[in-house]
């Protein structure tokens, strides 16, 4: 049986999660936190979550997760048939991971955890995430979903990226960056009402007791 190891409060564990309920494959889940320990090391090679543990090693990093669950059970499908159209649902997931998320993820210690951000840092969140979500809403379709008709990886990504952006901009810059997504609201709104997305939700409400 696969396992997936990370931990609730993890976005890209979660995401991996909601990448497993959607295709409805049984795994178990292993409590880990990011790690330098050797016995970790030698499963997840930069000790980060989320590691899913097969039968024939580990892989690491959500996009090759989602790439071998979609190998080894193609329906429910994640990805488009479509060449052209998987590629453009892996862009938007670029996307998202490198110019929304990441970028956001600077001002984290600030936000969620209590600490302090520089002013340097904070405007160049600011302009970088105005970019970012700029370049999203070019590439978003929200029709109903970020890449189209059906649910994908890039829905998976959104949803547990574009959240965590939008908490450190609202926070920080007093904008909420659904506002520069015309249609974005309503798709939230859909995507949240998804079995595994609630499922997720649940298991952060319990591990914050």
């Amino acid at each position: 049986m696969l396992k997936l190891h990370g931990f609730s409060i993890s976005n890209y564990y979660n995401m991996a999660k909601i990448a497993l309920l959607e295709k409805g494959i049984e795994f178990e889940e292993a409590d880990t936190r990011p790690s330098q320990d050797d016995d970790y090391l030698s499963l997840s090679p930069m000790g980060k979550v989320p590691c899913l543990e097969t039968d024939h090693g580990c892989i690491t990093e959500v996009d090759a997760i989602i790439g071998y669950l979609e190998a080894i059970q193609p329906s429910p499908a994640l990805l488009p048939k479509d060449d052209f159209e998987r590629a453009k649902v892996h862009e938007l997931m670029r996307y998202l991971q490198l110019y929304v998320e990441l970028e956001a993820r600077r001002c984290f210690p600030e936000v969620f955890f209590g600490g302090k951000v520089s002013d340097e840092t904070k405007e160049q969140v600011k302009e970088s995430l105005a970019k970012g979500i700029a370049s999203v809403a070019r590439l978003a379709k929200f029709d109903p979903y970020i890449a189209g008709k059906e649910f994908t990886a890039a829905d998976i990504v959104a949803s547990q990226s574009i959240g965590l952006a939008n908490a450190v901009s609202q926070r920080l810059f007093d904008r909420n960056l659904l506002d520069d997504l015309p249609g974005s609201s309503e798709w939230l709104t859909l995507v949240n009402e998804r079995d595994s997305v609630k499922a997720i939700r649940e298991s952060q409400r319990a591990a914050r007791g």
